[in-house]
């Protein structure tokens, strides 16, 4: 859960800011962000260790949790960046003549409006979170471990007679979680995979 919904609130937030307040550099920190999208989980993993190791969480739930707010931020700020940019400004003005101030307007007027945006990025991040295998087998430690690693070692400690039955209901079980949200939400990720395609 906290590796779902701090990413989006925070995916969010670079969204909004980089849609309607612009920063100084903000077209720099973007194209920084869009290339860490494309560096592989392998390439940053011997430096994550090292950090995470440092902030003394490693082998920890909070560990975890943070590795996947880094890998997630890239595609998070890019769905709502995109999802933002194709609202109409003058909603955003008219807030700004109003009085809203930065916080305000995210709160009370940019996250209602997100609703499908945010179905969409919470169906790709939990699926994310849920399949992961490598993030969870060296950050999590041992009691945190991700269904993925366990499914791994129910399938790999059989001894004897491999039993196709239990691998199989492991796998099932395993799934359900990813299953249950998209056809729950199905109707809301459509929405929001067409929400900015066509603007105007």
């Amino acid at each position: 859960m906290p590796a779902t919904i701090l990413p989006i609130l925070l995916g969010a937030l670079n969204g909004y800011a980089l849609s309607f307040w612009r920063p100084r550099g903000a077209s720099l920190l973007f194209g920084i962000l869009m290339a860490g999208a494309f560096i592989p989980v392998q390439v940053m993993m011997f430096p994550l260790v090292r950090m995470i190791g440092a902030l003394g969480l490693f082998g920890s739930l909070a560990g975890i949790v943070l590795v996947h707010i880094i890998f997630s931020m890239p595609v998070m700020t890019l769905l709502f960046r995109n999802y933002y940019a194709a609202l109409p400004h003058e909603l955003f003005q008219a807030a700004r003549i109003d009085g809203g101030g930065f916080f305000r307007i995210f709160a009370q007027l940019m996250l209602p409006m997100s609703l499908p945006i945010i179905v969409v990025a919470a169906i790709m991040q939990v699926t994310g979170v849920w399949n992961d295998y490598i993030l969870g087998l060296v950050f999590a430690g041992r009691d945190n471990l991700p269904m993925t690693v366990q499914l791994n070692n129910v399938i790999n400690t059989t001894t004897g007679t491999r039993l196709y039955n239990v691998n199989m209901a492991a796998t099932v079980l395993t799934s359900l979680v990813p299953l249950a949200i998209y056809f729950i939400s199905g109707r809301w990720f459509v929405r929001g995979i067409a929400a900015g395609a066509v603007k105007g």
